[in-house]
């Protein structure tokens, strides 16, 4: 079983969702990530999303959009991400780790190369925002031999007969993508989601994420009630941006005050206190 598997597993024999928390690799810098990623799980993070910077992120807002340049800015390279990892590993052997990101760097890099030493270095699952899914050969194979889930978008547009062509392959959980648009724009309201999820439901049996507009405790709870988990984004990459110098560095205490907020989240989606 897979650690994403066993993750949700474990999860739901406890009776909750799931709190999936993104930062961007190297944004701003190496050592400011790397000590957001690794104070995520005791912040309540059950699983961890991070951020391949790209020039041209197409489904990504302004939020985003600018945390990826200031990590460019910052000279992150594809191998540095994946040493982001590898370093994480040597201290969490269980948290799952997913890659987000888009084709380009991948095919830079060769995409059974990426794949087997993303697999080394203790990655869990891929979502590739841009890889249309009839072009899925690419990865899949790669993938499954290297034991990495490939995660699948879905949109609110993807219609019921596409859902099990778009599903075909996929592993690890469903991202289900919320609203039409960019991320950190707005949030799907909890009728429209209540009638999304049991759509999806349908046609799979893996567990589902909700992301693109969670932004509070409360709507991560609403999302991971749902669904099976809340993935929350532009909302800690805000504060991120937020509490940045005059040169671009994080100001003291900018690491604590977001895993605080993780930790908020984490509690709204726990059931303990989702009112903010």
């Amino acid at each position: 079983m897979s650690r994403i598997a066993a993750r949700f597993a474990a999860l739901k024999k406890q009776g909750r969702g799931a709190l999936i928390p993104f930062v961007e690799a190297w944004d701003p810098d190496g050592p400011t990530s790397m000590a957001l990623l690794r104070g995520m799980p005791a912040a309540g993070a059950d699983l961890i999303e991070i951020g391949i910077p790209f020039t041209d992120p197409m489904a990504d807002g302004p939020i985003i959009q600018a945390a990826a340049r200031r990590a460019l800015l910052a000279g992150v390279k594809l191998r540095f991400v994946l040493d982001m990892v590898r370093e994480f590993r040597a201290e969490d052997a269980d948290t799952p780790i997913i890659l987000m990101g888009y084709l380009n760097p991948i095919l830079s890099y060769g995409p059974q190369k990426f794949c087997e030493d993303a697999a080394k270095a203790g990655v869990d699952g891929f979502i590739i925002v841009d890889l249309p899914t009839e072009e899925a050969d690419l990865m899949l194979p790669h993938t499954n031999a290297n034991g990495i889930d490939f995660i699948r978008l879905i949109a609110p547009t993807t219609d019921d007969q596409r859902l099990p062509h778009v599903l075909n392959g996929s592993s690890g959980f469903v991202y289900y993508v919320s609203i039409t648009g960019i991320t950190g724009t707005r949030s799907a309201s909890s009728s429209d989601l209540a009638a999304a999820i049991p759509r999806v439901r349908k046609v799979t049996n893996l567990p589902i994420a909700i992301g693109f507009g969670v932004r509070t405790p409360a709507q991560a709870a609403e999302a991971s009630r749902v669904a099976d988990a809340a993935v929350v984004a532009s909302a800690l990459i805000d504060t991120m941006a937020g509490n940045l110098d005059a040169d671009g560095k994080a100001n003291p205490g900018t690491v604590e005050m977001i895993l605080a907020q993780v930790k908020a989240l984490a509690d709204g989606v726990r059931g303990k206190g989702a009112t903010a």
